[in-house]
């Protein structure tokens, strides 16, 4: 379950409660959770916490027509979309990948090309402009920043100086969900830490790697 705790239907204010109206309708999210993409919903409960920062958050929705009357955004949602899924998959966020994943089909983008993002690097499926938005997603993510000036041109080749600041921006906002999400184990991210010791078997023991057989 969420590290922190949600915020009920009687607790928000009425920016947040005009939000859970539109995801959850006469339901208390807390205590009936539940969305109709099938997620817990709990994202919005406990960013609601702390609404200024809630407004912030659904501010950047609202750029692209999430919850809002119309997009203010330049940017195609395509570009948009390979960037933000590319992210959320680098930074291993089961919930940003898989609500864009939905997104980006709903603006067009293949089954097959959504398959393949994970492995951009050895498909065949992308084209230059996809591909250059892939790797700029990776230099952003993966690298900290960190891109050389050949793949910035290559970006550039394709998209304008407001383009690319867009996209730069959308790419690191998810991050930045993908990172609170993992955190505070909201929405699909709320899962068991994977990484940990495996005990040796109860007749094993622990390898003496300066053993008899190099001391011959």
């Amino acid at each position: 379950m969420p590290r922190l705790r949600g915020v009920s239907k009687k607790e928000a204010n009425e920016v947040v409660g005009k939000f859970y109206q539109a995801l959850f309708s006469d339901r208390d999210p807390v205590e009936e959770p539940g969305t109709a993409t099938g997620t817990p919903g709990n994202w919005w409960t406990v960013f609601a916490l702390v609404p200024y920062i809630f407004e912030h958050a659904t501010n950047h929705f609202g750029m692209f027509g999430m919850f809002a009357e119309k997009s203010v955004s330049q940017l195609d949602p395509i570009t948009r979309e390979l960037g933000i899924i590319r992210a959320g998959y680098t930074q291993g966020s089961q919930f940003v990948f898989s609500q864009h994943c939905k997104v980006a089909r709903r603006f067009g983008l293949s089954d097959e090309k959504i398959s393949a993002i994970p492995h951009w690097q050895v498909s065949s499926l992308f084209d230059e402009k996809e591909r250059a938005i892939l790797a700029w997603s990776d230099a952003l993510i993966l690298q900290g920043g960190r891109s050389s000036d050949e793949l910035f041109e290559a970006l550039h080749s394709h998209l304008s100086d407001e383009d690319i600041l867009e996209l730069t921006y959308h790419v690191m906002g998810y991050n930045l969900h993908a990172v609170c999400c993992k955190a505070l184990r909201l929405e699909y991210d709320d899962v068991p830490e994977r990484i940990r010791e495996v005990p040796i078997p109860s007749d094993g023991e622990v390898t003496d790697w300066a053993g008899a057989a190099w001391k011959k």
